[in-house]
This record gives C-alpha cells, sequence and structure tokens, in this order.
C-alpha cells in the first residue's frame, strides 16, 4: 500500500514574551500498522530542529568553578585582616568594604586572569581578553550574569544549536573586553556581562533577519528593545563597566546576522517536497535583504575587530579622542560620582602602628597591628579608600 505524498506544513511554536515563531514540520500518513483512523504523522525539519541545551548550562558551571577557584587563591584568612563568612575559611570573602559583592580582592582576580589594559599592551597578555569574561567580582555579581545566561541562553541553544550560539556567546564576550580596553584602562575588568549582552544583541538581529517567520512581531520587537534598552541604563551606574555591555551588545547584533539567519519557507518546502513533486516557481533560500544583512555585518564585525585589536595594542586611549563617552559608562549625580582612578595609600610604620593615608581623598587611619603584609595593607588601603 502506497502512502500519500510529504507535504510541507506550518506550526507554530511559542518563543519569547509573545512573539511566536513559525516552525515547518513535514507532515506524512500514517504507517498500515497504525491503528488510528486519520492520523498524522509529523516530521521535524533539519533546518528548525529543537535542540537540546546542554553548552548555557556548562558555561554556567564552569564560570561557578571559576569563582570558586578565584576564592581558593585568594585565601581572605591569610591576606586580610578580617573576613565575612569566616566558617568557610580558605573560601571566606573580602570585608564589605572592600568588595560589598561578597567575593575576592582586586588582587585575586588580577591574577586570575582580569582584564588588565597595562598588562595586555605592554606585557603581552592579550589572553586577559578572554580570561577576564570568566570571572565575577562576587557571588551577586556571579548569580545576577548566571541566571541572565540560563534564561537568555537555554531559549536560544535550543532554537540554533551550541556550535552558533557557543561561538556568539565567546566572539561577543572578547568584543565587550575589546571596547572595555579601549576606553577603561585604569582599573580591571571582569564579569561575562559583555557575552550576555551579545546574546541580547544576537536575539535582536536574528528577529530582524528573520522577521518574516514571525508572528506576533512587533509586540516581539518592542519587548525586547525594551529590555535592551533597560540594562544598558543600569549600565550608567558607577563601578559599572558599561563599555564591555555596548561592545558585547553591538558584537552580538552583528553576529547575529551572521549565525542565526534561518532560510525561507518556500524554499523549505521545496526541499522536503516528495519526489516527482513539481513547483511552478522556483523560491531563494533567503531573500536578499538577508544577504545584504549577512555581507555588511561580516565585514564591520571584521574591521572592528582588526582596527581595535591595532589601536589597543598601540596604547591607544580612545577618550582622549572622544570627550564625551565616558558618559556612556557612568553619569555623574548628586548621589554618585564617576572618579575611577585607582586606589593607593600612604603607609607609614611608627613602632608597632602603620598609619595608612589614601592618596585619593586623604582619609588616614592609624592600625595597631604588627607584622603586616604587602596584602593586608593592600586590603586595609581598599576598605579606607571607599
Amino acid at each position: 500500500m502506497a502512502t500519500a505524498p510529504d507535504n510541507i506544513e506550518v506550526r507554530v511554536h511559542s518563543r519569547r514574551g509573545g512573539g511566536n515563531m513559525i516552525h515547518p514540520v513535514s507532515v506524512e500518513s500514517p504507517p498500515p500498522s497504525d491503528p488510528r483512523p486519520n492520523a498524522v504523522v509529523y516530521r521535524e525539519v533539519k533546518h528548525f530542529k529543537k535542540w537540546v541545551p546542554w553548552l548555557i548550562p556548562f558555561f554556567v558551571v564552569a564560570n561557578t568553578v571559576m569563582f570558586i577557584i578565584t576564592m581558593y587563591v585568594n585565601n581572605c584568612p591569610k591576606n586580610s585582616i578580617s573576613c565575612v563568612a569566616g566558617f568557610l575559611g580558605r573560601l571566606s570573602f573580602q570585608p564589605f568594604k572592600e568588595n560589598p559583592l561578597l567575593g575576592p580582592s582586586s588582587t585575586a582576580v588580577e591574577k586570575m586572569g582580569a582584564l588588565d589594559v597595562g598588562k595586555v599592551v605592554h606585557q603581552h597578555e592579550g589572553w586577559r581578553l578572554i580570561t577576564c569574561m570568566w570571572l565575577h567580582g562576587g557571588v551577586f555579581h556571579l548569580l545576577a550574569n548566571m541566571l541572565s545566561l540560563l534564561v537568555i541562553g537555554i531559549r536560544l541553544e535550543q532554537e540554533f544549536g551550541f556550535v552558533r550560539i557557543g561561538l556568539l556567546y565567546l566572539i561577543s564576550g572578547f568584543g565587550g573586553s575589546l571596547l572595555s580596553a579601549l576606553f577603561i584602562q585604569s582599573n580591571i575588568s571582569v564579569g561575562a556581562s559583555g557575552a550576555l549582552f551579545g546574546l541580547l544583541g544576537g536575539m535582536l538581529s536574528e528577529l530582524i533577519t528573520n522577521w518574516t517567520i514571525y508572528a506576533n512581531k512587533v509586540a516581539a520587537l518592542v519587548t525586547l528593545v525594551v529590555i535592551i534598552v533597560i540594562n544598558l541604563a543600569v549600565g550608567i551606574l558607577p563601578h559599572v563597566d558599561n563599555f564591555a555591555h555596548i561592545g558585547g551588545f553591538l558584537s552580538g547584533f552583528l553576529l547575529g546576522f551572521v549565525f542565526l539567519i534561518r532560510p525561507q519557507f518556500g524554499w523549505v518546502s521545496q526541499r522536503y517536497a516528495p519526489a516527482g513533486h513539481s513547483s511552478t516557481s522556483a523560491s531563494p533560500k533567503f531573500k536578499t535583504y538577508q544577504c545584504v544583512l549577512w555581507l555588511l555585518s561580516l565585514i564591520v564585525l571584521i574591521v572592528w575587530f582588526t582596527v581595535g585589536l591595532v589601536l589597543l595594542l598601540r596604547g591607544e586611549d580612545l577618550n582622549d579622542h572622544c570627550s564625551w563617552c565616558h558618559y556612556l559608562s557612568c553619569v555623574p549625580t548628586s548621589r554618585w560620582s564617576c572618579n575611577t582612578q585607582p586606589i593607593s595609600c600612604q603607609a607609614e610604620q611608627t613602632g608597632s602602628q602603620y598609619t595608612l593615608t589614601c592618596s585619593n581623598s586623604g582619609k588616614s587611619r592609624t592600625y595597631s597591628i604588627l607584622n603586616l603584609t604587602a596584602r593586608q595593607i593592600q586590603g586595609l588601603c581598599a576598605q579606607l579608600c571607599r
């Protein structure tokens, strides 16, 4: 008994806050042994298959493990006068005045691979542009980023697979580190925020380039834009590296046009049509605007990374060429300052007493502690100057 020819049918899968993506599936007649009358068997089309996410959860585990290792290297009981959650022993946190995020000292994260522009330029440690995205400044920093990564990343990996989303995440993180290094050169930087914003940028460009296969597309676009604007607005607060956010977002936005492009349904229908089925006209796999966006995005991305790396390795500070750009990362108000000068102190020892004077604010304090180590003095200096 011959089966009926295959057809391509459209089904709608709910996705991303009211924006429904339309997925084509192949419809087949049931096999002769199927006892159900009028049963329909659906076969998922290769180009729109659902993936089982594993890479994004792996990234979450990797970031968590790196934080635990950083806390072990930090060794607060040995290198600080006081610690938070001392019952954790070597994994206890620096004092709140030094690190309000419940985390390690700046010395520890720098040793683990934080982004330090001076070391990238003068000591040829370019690997810091990558390693910094796997480090976090504290428990609160880690939780915020990893929860966001799970919410955003798992959905994307289900739709596009681990290869494309993994590349989007890593390259966007690199782009965020690169822009941060070109503008913020007096402090170290850590965090996966640049890579996270790359995923948001990729979601936006994916919606644009695959515009014709979305239902409720305007609602999906407005929702996504509002989320992006709110997250970028948070970056104008002090001690938040908004240049990493912007660099990651722009990189992810361009990469989305390259990695997340979908074929048109007309081409899919022809691709999965049964043998002998004739079509009135051949449909292209991609629309012209998709190909144009793909090519332009790839060119801009290559130029941006090339020029950015050249400027960084030459030691350029883009603040010298843009007098207002620093407002993109921090806007000073009556409630906070945007001073990003590195913290330093002058230390004087008189017998068993140490007097520290903060070079930034002029505040001073005397400590009656014997045999202070350099790292302990640095920790006390950080608490005094904040």
